[in-house]
């Protein structure tokens, strides 16, 4: 089992495009090996519209100086504007392999999934529009299934999330944490949406959260969700 440090802010919701590899062991950070001139799409980063794309960039020869996501004008591949709150103080990696986007089906929103953290993958979604990416914000999943917030003493090992489109204005979100506990009472209080996974040998128990949320977009660069049920154990 491999443990992790915290869990990311929530608004920027913890999107990883598939869950169970989002909960993998993330790989050494891998810093690229691409030119300071060079601006890499990402993985899944070019828009169903083929019109935009998603591109990874560094001042630095294969570094991280003021590394950004760009949102980028295609085919000519020319930059349109930075995405807020993905940059050298939130993101582990900055190779583009790391990075995967999710697209609306009409190209006007998409989810970008990253490692911010060891074993953590954050999850932002934007609003395209107007030659701008929207930095979008929502409810705490994690608050809203168990009524209760994220504390540094839950002691948060793993975080991801998966967001499915089902619409253009609507997408299911899927939350799986893993927790590492001396409280016999802990998977209690997280009601239905806890499981107890193992009992490790120092007497900690490794408990899952899972939650998953029908959401839609809403006024002011937000989402609201609609419905609300438990997720998938296991995963």
């Amino acid at each position: 089992m491999n443990l992790l440090r915290r869990s990311p802010p929530i608004i920027a919701i913890v999107v990883a495009i598939a869950l169970a590899c989002a909960l993998a062991p993330l790989r050494a950070a891998d810093n690229g090996d691409r030119g300071k001139d060079e601006y890499t799409v990402i993985r899944d980063g070019l828009a169903p519209n083929r019109q935009l794309s998603l591109a990874a960039h560094a001042e630095s020869d294969g570094g991280n100086d003021n590394f950004q996501i760009w949102l980028m004008a295609e085919p000519a591949h020319r930059k349109i504007a930075t995405l807020d709150d993905i940059g050298p103080d939130n993101t582990l990696d900055t190779g583009p392999d790391a990075y995967s986007a999710s697209w609306s089906d009409d190209s006007h929103h998409v989810a970008v999934a990253f490692p911010s953290d060891r074993h953590v993958r954050q999850l932002n979604i934007y609003a395209i529009e107007n030659g701008r990416a929207r930095l979008l914000a929502g409810p705490d999943l994690y608050k809203r299934a168990t009524g209760r917030k994220l504390a540094a003493q839950d002691d948060a090992s793993q975080s991801a999330s998966e967001i499915i489109w089902k619409g253009r204005d609507r997408f299911v979100l899927r939350e799986h944490r893993l927790f590492l506990t001396s409280d016999a009472g802990f998977v209690r209080r997280l009601g239905a949406y806890g499981k107890v996974d193992e009992k490790l040998d120092d007497g900690r128990l490794a408990v899952e959260f899972s939650a998953e949320a029908e959401a839609m977009l809403a006024p002011g660069n937000r989402y609201r969700i609609t419905r609300l049920r438990v997720g998938k154990f296991g995963t």
